[in-house]
């Protein structure tokens, strides 16, 4: 897209405008009428179009094709020349979405001055997206224990195709990651991905930024599903969209084509939608907050997003991707993480998922001092008991109970936390503890502790009911 397009009737004016534009180094096409200009259009869309106003035996004047350029093609920009110039056509050209308005007989200077800036317009426009696209691109996906390699399976399978994708999993857990990578190794990675944050904006703002809005004052102001055209919409917690632009969104699934806010051209878009969710959908249906219709058009392929607790294994190693980002980003110690403090990682409780492991690795490279590695005593402690300077600090429920049910106690806490670490894993927790495996399960029977699947991993539970 580095080409100048240039539609006038006049063959001796487009021509004069060519040879100037040639002779300062820019690539120019011609066309004479309307048909020829959407054609060219059509075959590659130019990084500016000189458009005059009045076009002779053709279907279309200039208005009709700038009107036309703005929706499909809103980022490339058009310079109105005409004849029979006048204030109102330049104000209408300027309400339609035109980048400059120049009135013949033109000044060469004057219109080199509005074509090179023009172009830098454009220029910086596609760079500017190019840096969005690499800004919030996606980061590497890391893990290695089963279920994440389960996940990485199914986001593969669903690159090859068009179909709808509905991600669900609980906060932080990196649905949204997700779906970059989907974007990044699809067909449509070259272009846009477009995140629609359904619970941060504004219920009576949803629908103009969604779609978008025209009026006189302001002229096009596109939405995001226009930035989205070709690329990919990935509306994030779709279950906090309100009901009313719900209903739209569900039009535009069908039609792929919508109306801006206060306009009356139709708006044709090619989107593939990615959706995600925190919240259970059919709950929400049966309390009348979701659309049923929308939750099938959206719920085509459903991918669960495991939490940080199913996938314990790869803790570490998210913890040293964590520090090398933070090191490199913003210039944080890159220091190394311990065993024992990668093992505590692994035992402890994460409620806020993948972005929570982040913020404590974060806040750790913050207050530490030096570059020696991370030591366990430098973690936030979230467990039963601490150890400080080689004394053991019980938390107050334990310190009130008897010595056997607070050993019992603790020897269960323990035990569930490293079969936990392990993804259910009883051999692995044996051999850490320094158990044998037929030991290790006579130990667990005793305590009322069992283990079932969850998710692909075993993990263990206390027993209900079971005596301590």
């Amino acid at each position: 897209m580095s080409d100048i397009l240039i539609v006038d009737d006049e063959r001796d004016i487009r021509e004069l405008i060519s040879d100037i534009l040639k002779d300062e180094g820019f690539e120019t096409r011609l066309a004479g009428n309307s048909d020829d200009a959407m054609a060219a259009i059509a075959e590659t869309q130019p990084a500016l179009l000189i458009l005059d106003i009045w076009l002779k035996d053709s279907n279309m004047d200039g208005i009709d094709i700038l009107k036309a350029v703005k929706r499909d093609y809103p980022d490339v920009p058009v310079v109105i020349i005409s004849g029979h110039g006048n204030i109102e056509i330049a104000v209408a050209a300027i309400k339609q979405g035109a980048y400059d308005f120049i009135e013949k007989p033109f000044n060469i200077d004057q219109l080199l001055v509005v074509i090179r800036r023009g172009m830098e317009a454009s220029r910086l426009r596609r760079e500017v997206q190019s840096l969005k696209r690499q800004g919030s691109g996606p980061a590497e996906m890391l893990g290695e224990s089963g279920v994440f390699r389960a996940l990485l399976s199914q986001l593969d399978k669903v690159t090859r195709s068009n179909g709808r994708v509905m991600l669900s999993g609980p906060a932080g857990s990196g649905k949204e990651l997700a779906a970059r990578y989907i974007h990044a190794n699809s067909a449509r990675a070259d272009h846009p991905f477009v995140s629609v944050g359904c619970a941060t904006i504004e219920a009576d703002r949803m629908e103009e930024v969604l779609f978008g809005r025209e009026s006189e004052e302001r002229g096009i102001e596109p939405g995001l599903l226009e930035e989205a055209n070709g690329g990919v919409i990935y509306f994030d917690e779709v279950a906090d969209m309100p009901v009313g632009t719900q209903s739209k969104i569900l039009r535009v699934l069908v039609d792929q084509q919508f109306l801006r806010v206060g306009g009356s051209d139709k708006v044709q878009v090619d989107l593939r939608v990615i959706s995600s969710t925190s919240r259970d959908l059919e709950a929400e249906i049966a309390a009348e907050r979701f659309r049923r219709e929308l939750y099938h058009r959206l719920n085509v392929v459903p991918i669960a997003v495991p939490s940080l607790e199913e996938r314990r294994d790869d803790i570490p190693l998210l913890a040293d991707y964590f520090i090398e980002q933070l090191h490199k980003t913003q210039g944080l110690p890159q220091r190394a993480l311990s065993d024992e403090a990668g093992a505590l990682l692994q035992t402890m409780s994460w409620p806020g998922n993948v972005r929570q492991l982040r913020n404590v690795i974060e806040r750790v490279l913050i207050l530490g001092e030096g570059t020696a590695a991370i030591e366990a005593s430098e973690l936030p402690g979230d467990t039963e008991a601490s150890v400080d300077d080689g004394r053991v600090v019980l938390s107050g429920a334990l310190a009130t109970m008897p010595l056997r049910e607070a050993r019992e106690a603790f020897e269960r806490e323990y035990l569930l936390t490293q079969i936990n670490r392990f993804g259910g894993n009883i051999s692995r927790t044996a051999e850490f503890v320094g158990m044998e495996r037929s030991a290790l399960h006579r130990k667990l029977k005793s305590l009322g502790v069992v283990t079932n699947a969850k998710s692909g991993a075993r993990v263990a539970k206390v027993a209900e009911g079971a005596e301590s």
